[in-house]
């Protein structure tokens, strides 16, 4: 048990994906988990642990940004001995070809967070597992699914002003921008575990005449992707990888 968690070792899984929304987290449990069993509640940071296509794997919600990922992801691996962690989250996206649920792989992040500020005698960059990456990516092409692989940026604001210039971050091949990436990999370095992080598209970010981001809707692809389709992406890939 830790501060903000119930849990007794050994009942948390080492390969655990991470979402956000704690009725996600439930959705996931009762409808992939075989045996599901939750395992904490505390704060509603829901954790299931079961089995899915023969694998024990947990489901925990660790709720939006980076201070929270940074708790949950720390004490999972430091305390509860998780050795392989995928987040499967949501995303806005930066090129005008991605629609509704297209998914990104992160293969690292930049970020305007300063939760890594004063730790190095420089920048830390964080990134994903290779292996993580490359089975993800093998298993969402068998899926038919849409994917990009590259990197994301973190931040700590989601509504900005016109002092943010995300533009900079679209011109220099950033795919989306999201909130916890950036946690959630420094985290799993720090205790040499393997992270992923995966992201479903569920916004565009365009800009007004003045430069100023706007967030659109997307249209759906035929047949159209969903969270389902990232949920499932993201067991596979921390039930399969070796």
């Amino acid at each position: 048990m830790t501060m903000h968690n119930d849990a007794n070792p050994g009942e948390i899984a080492e390969r655990i994906v991470l979402v956000g929304d704690p009725n996600r987290a439930k959705h996931m449990a009762e409808t992939y988990l075989q045996d599901a069993v939750l395992v904490n509640k505390t704060r509603c940071a829901y954790c299931y642990t079961g089995t899915y296509e023969g694998v024990r794997v947990s489901v925990m919600a660790v709720g939006m940004g980076g201070p929270s990922m940074l708790i949950y992801a720390t004490e999972l691996c430091r305390d509860y001995g998780c050795k392989i962690l995928v987040r499967a989250g949501t995303s806005g996206g930066y090129l005008e070809e991605m629609r509704n649920f297209d998914i990104v792989l992160s293969q690292a992040t930049s970020t305007t967070s300063g939760i890594n500020d004063n730790m190095f005698n420089g920048h830390f960059s964080p990134v994903a597992d290779f292996g993580l990456l490359c089975t993800a990516d093998r298993i969402a092409k068998e899926m038919k699914l849409t994917t990009y692989v590259g990197g994301t940026i973190c931040n700590d604001r989601l509504y900005r002003d016109e002092t943010y210039k995300s533009k900079m971050w679209k011109q220099y091949g950033m795919l989306c921008s999201e909130q916890e990436g950036t946690a959630f990999y420094t985290a799993a370095a720090q205790f040499g575990c393997r992270a992923l992080m995966m992201v479903g598209i569920t916004t565009g970010i365009r800009y007004d005449e003045n430069g100023n981001e706007m967030f659109v809707e997307l249209p759906d692809r035929d047949p159209a992707h969903s969270m389902d389709d990232l949920v499932q992406l993201a067991l596979k890939t921390a039930a399969h990888a070796e």
